[in-house]
């Protein structure tokens, strides 16, 4: 399979770390990447450690946790079980509205590679795995980067199904070990080794943006590395923003910087609403978001948070309402189906959601989306369910005005533009032939979380995304139905 030729362009406000070069280079491969960046020193265990803790520096895949914390625990599980650890560098970015991750790895992979590679020389680590998601330009990039350079250990790049949940930590190293890429039914701790690990070792895993930004704390120092961000939150961080009808720009900004200025750069405005922190992530007011810190605390200030950094504006022209919708349904047909929350939490808000934006809901629908998600959050094996219900439930509360319209029937008067960005759908569906259609309602029966019946026991959609987990459901609907009213529509092979 042939990676596609992606590569997100770049800005920086301030001086650029992580975009050094960018500006003049597509790609940078050693020799150039040798020229635009100092030595990389050589570090022991307890000054990578010590390192880490004075920069504070934590995962920017999401979650933020502290890396020398995860670190130590790693460490100490090596000598604890006398192996040696493995680092995994997780670039499996499934998130529509991200794109910095791939653009490190398409675009700057050996500055990817020298933080992986200090780690894994300070720690005597066992191997690298670097996780990309497959046909990204990473597929390519990366490979190509290991054959170029010394290494202290052997390394390889795992290709992963391109899926929202194929990045979350579990679901990676399952995908390294061979496993169906799904998050673990029971949380394990990677650094731990066991069931959580790779090939049972402790494993250190942080995401592609972390390890290139030890990389540059190595070079600088913790002093110079502080030069910019906040006194709390040192450094930069990479942003993606989405602009409509183009495509998206990483830009690399130092923590602190104001919403609005990394807007402007983006050639954007607030419009009705700003999301940050992807589709994991929440909404803002468009007034508070123009005077929003980019930084942890300053977003937490606001209820929002920084999360994978994707930024999207929301435009007066498009209804803020059936965009959500949109998001929604394509998050619950992302996850894995294996617990209660992602089977019938997010499919039933999905469903009532898309309801109300098209005017066929009432204060009923609104009342299920709020008690499916509201019963969704904390009860998952993985973060996706709590994600979701922060992207849905922070928009209902920053777009209450057009909710409210949506709710009394009137709606809003505006198309849904499909302004958030959505992967084109290449999965299954499920199709209900209506001139067959008897309303026996067998198919609610047999595939509940995928068919919902309306008031006279027909399908309430005649068209029904089916995600992975759902297909054994919809063939047994299918294989069923008395009035071979249904079939499975794959999408055309080009």
């Amino acid at each position: 399979m042939s990676a596609r030729i992606d590569l997100p362009p770049v800005r920086h406000l301030g001086p650029p770390r992580l975009t050094t070069g960018l500006d003049r280079f597509q790609r940078l491969d050693l020799a150039a990447h040798t020229r635009l960046h100092p030595p990389l020193p050589r570090l022991t265990q307890g000054t990578l450690l010590d390192l880490a803790e004075r920069v504070d520096l934590r995962g920017r895949g999401g979650a933020g946790f502290p890396f020398a914390r995860k670190a130590r625990a790693a460490v100490a599980a090596a000598d604890r079980t006398g192996t040696r650890p493995v680092v995994v560098v997780n670039g499996a970015e499934g998130e529509p509205p991200s794109a910095k991750d791939r653009m490190l790895l398409a675009r700057a992979p050996h500055l990817v590679l020298d933080g992986a590679c200090l780690a894994a020389a300070a720690f005597g680590a066992e191997e690298i795995v670097i996780g990309v998601a497959a046909g990204s330009p990473g597929e390519v990039s990366i490979p190509a980067a290991i054959a170029e350079r010394d290494l202290p250990c052997p390394a390889r790049t795992v290709c992963l199904p391109e899926r929202f949940v194929s990045g979350e930590s579990g679901a990676l190293i399952r995908g390294v070990n061979g496993l169906p890429v799904l998050p673990a039914a029971v949380k394990a701790r990677a650094a731990e080794g066991g069931t959580g690990g790779v090939r049972r070792r402790p494993t250190l895993l942080s995401n592609a943006e972390t390890w290139a930004q030890l990389a540059v704390a190595a070079r600088l120092g913790p002093e110079a590395y502080a030069a910019v961000g906040t006194d709390s939150e040192p450094g930069t961080v990479l942003l993606t923003v989405n602009r409509p009808g183009a495509e998206p720009l990483v830009v690399e900004a130092p923590f602190g910087t104001r919403l609005g200025d990394v807007l402007d750069t983006g050639g954007l405005r607030p419009g009705d609403g700003v999301l940050v922190g992807g589709y994991h992530g929440g909404w803002l007011d468009p007034v508070d978001a123009v005077s929003a810190s980019l930084s942890r605390a300053g977003l937490a200030e606001l209820g929002g948070t920084l999360g994978a950094g994707a930024i999207v504006a929301l435009p007066a022209a498009t209804c803020p309402l059936g965009e959500i919708a949109r998001v929604a349904a394509w998050l619950a047909g992302q996850s894995a189906g294996q617990c209660g929350p992602c089977k019938r939490g997010l499919p039933d808000a999905a469903e009532s959601l898309a309801a109300l934006a098209t005017g066929a809901g009432g204060p009923a629908e609104l009342e299920d989306v709020q008690r499916a998600l509201g019963g969704a959050q904390g009860g998952g094996a993985c973060s996706h369910p709590d994600g979701t219900a922060r992207f849905v439930l922070s928009a209902l509360d920053v777009f209450a005005g057009d909710v409210e319209a949506h709710v009394a029937g009137t709606g809003c008067g505006r198309p849904v533009l499909g302004v958030l960005p959505l992967p084109r759908d290449e999965g299954p569906h499920l199709e209900v032939d209506w001139s067959r259609c008897a309303g026996h309602g067998l198919c609610g029966v047999l595939a509940p979380g995928l068919v919902r019946l309306g008031p006279h026991g027909y399908p309430a959609s005649t068209t029904v995304p089916v995600a992975p987990w759902q297909e054994h459901g919809a063939h047994r609907a299918v294989n069923q139905c008395p009035a071979l009213a249904l079939r499975m529509r794959r999408p055309e092979r080009k």
